[in-house]
């Protein structure tokens, strides 16, 4: 990934430090143009993580500090709760469905949720909900979807994204001019490119040299995405008919942020693949409702069995651009040996 786009950024970090303008300048500007133009939106606001990125678009969604109750999915990572938390907000969580294991949107209701973040989990386009609820899209594992920015979509830069940078990064994409304005406003403490903080605010700035990879890497999405979509379909024929493992289906348009099968022993299919020197991971191995972080917001155990169950039998596979087929076929080789009961 460095070594195919070592030019590009090499030319923008020498243009960096020659204007020595660290933060806030030429770089993340430049990058947030190329953002918004690549993925069709008319404005793209860089910040420092893409937790932050949740956080000020609801905020700036008229949200901040409102108590306001905010819809999302209990299978999830926990920095979306954290994020609606930071906001002022109480997150309410909704099972999601068997298939793709996105938000329900048949259990989005109640008269006092007056926001919805639906998460484009596993890089799939999860469908927004139709309703007159403000919606703000998590889409941190989602790079390159085909999604509507007329409601905001947060993106994460975290190193294993498929738009990944070196450390911490994020951005919320958007087609209204006023929340541009307002996440501009937010990131930085409230100031409007002077010392004066006109609201409360946070300090949550895309770093200038995150942005010099970023808008090197931009250009190798279409092509990172591809390789995953191609490889993904590699496991599912590989694992076509395993009786160890059932692939969760994918929904058009993914973009392969992960490749996620379902096992009903998970845990022993995941160490005996250990043991064969092959890493996984678990994404994620508890439902939102009953972290301790979230239990106030209820609610008990068992009130979301869809979730709860996917979370004891999903496992992440091993997938990234440029891995080799012969990969995919020796991990796929490994849990038909342990469906047969080689383990």
């Amino acid at each position: 990934m460095l070594d195919a786009t070592e030019p590009a950024w090499r030319t923008n970090l020498s243009c960096l430090f020659e204007r020595m303008h660290f933060i806030l300048g030429e770089q993340v500007s430049a990058f947030e143009q190329e953002l918004a133009a690549a993925f069709g939106a008319r404005f793209a606001v860089a910040v420092g993580t893409g937790t932050a990125a949740i956080e000020l678009a609801l905020r700036a969604s008229g949200l901040a500090d409102s108590g306001a109750e905010v819809i999302i999915p209990a299978l999830t990572s926990p920095f979306t709760a954290q994020a609606v938390l930071a906001a002022g907000c109480r997150p309410r969580f909704a099972d999601v469905d068997p298939e793709h294991l996105l938000l329900d949107a048949a259990s989005v209701g109640g008269k006092r949720v007056r926001a919805v973040v639906p998460v484009h989990l596993y890089g799939q386009p999860c469908p927004l909900p139709h309703s007159d609820r403000i919606t703000v899209q998590d889409a941190c594992q989602a790079h390159g979807i085909t999604t509507t920015f007329s409601s905001p979509a947060a993106y994460s830069f975290y190193p294993t994204k498929n738009l990944p940078c070196l450390g911490d990064g994020g951005a919320v994409l958007t087609n209204s001019s006023r929340i541009a304005a307002q996440l501009r406003s937010l990131r930085d403490g409230g100031r409007r490119n002077d010392q004066v903080a006109r609201e409360r605010a946070i300090n949550s700035r895309l770093d200038e040299m995150q942005a010099c990879y970023l808008r090197a890497f931009l250009p190798q999405l279409d092509v990172w995405n591809a390789d995953r979509i191609r490889l993904a379909a590699l496991y599912d024929e590989a694992l076509a008919g395993c009786d160890a493992v059932q692939p969760l289906r994918r929904r058009p348009g993914s973009v392969c942020h992960l490749y996620v099968v379902r096992a009903k022993r998970r845990d022993r299919l995941r160490t005996y693949l250990a043991n064969h020197g092959i890493a996984t991971g678990i994404h994620y191995p508890l439902p939102l409702h009953l972290h301790p972080a979230f239990r106030e917001f209820g609610p008990p155990r068992g009130a979301l069995p869809i979730a709860e169950r996917a979370c004891r039998e999903i496992l992440s596979l091993p997938l990234w651009p440029f891995m080799p087929e012969s990969a995919v076929e020796e991990v796929a080789q490994r849990i038909q040996e342990f469906g047969l009961g080689s383990e």
